[in-house]
């Protein structure tokens, strides 16, 4: 079964950088838009970023001109490139996409990876 996994998450210092990656364990052939949502206890899920197959990006408010996300399509991976950040942008980070097909055919509709805990000290 196709996995999205994340990896990257950490503990930084404010001001700090972290990278985020998401990449499939299993066989895909195609994915569609992909992005970043954070999740903190008590708080709904909330979008930090998202990027389509041809690499327009859309950003939170919050994370604008500090966040960048990026992909390699041939590679089915998403990243997410963190600056500047601020114990606000403590959360659990989760990888999206909102469909892939893997090799089978099989398509699949907003898919979640199991989420990458990123935190911010002061």
């Amino acid at each position: 079964q196709v996995q999205l996994v994340e990896s990257g998450g950490g503990l930084v210092q404010a001001g700090g950088s972290l990278t985020l990656s998401c990449a499939p364990s299993g066989s895909i052939f195609t994915v569609n838009s992909m992005g970043w949502y954070r999740q903190t206890p008590g708080k709904q899920r909330e979008l930090v970023a998202t990027i389509t197959r041809g690499g327009v990006t859309n950003y939170q408010d919050s994370v604008k001109g500090r966040f960048t996300i990026s992909r390699d399509t041939a590679k089915n991976t998403v990243y997410l490139q963190m600056n500047s950040l601020k114990p606000e942008d403590t959360a659990v980070y989760y990888c999206n996409a909102d469909f892939l097909i893997d090799v089978t055919g099989t398509v699949s509709y907003d898919y979640w990876g199991q989420g990458t805990q990123v935190t911010v000290s002061s």
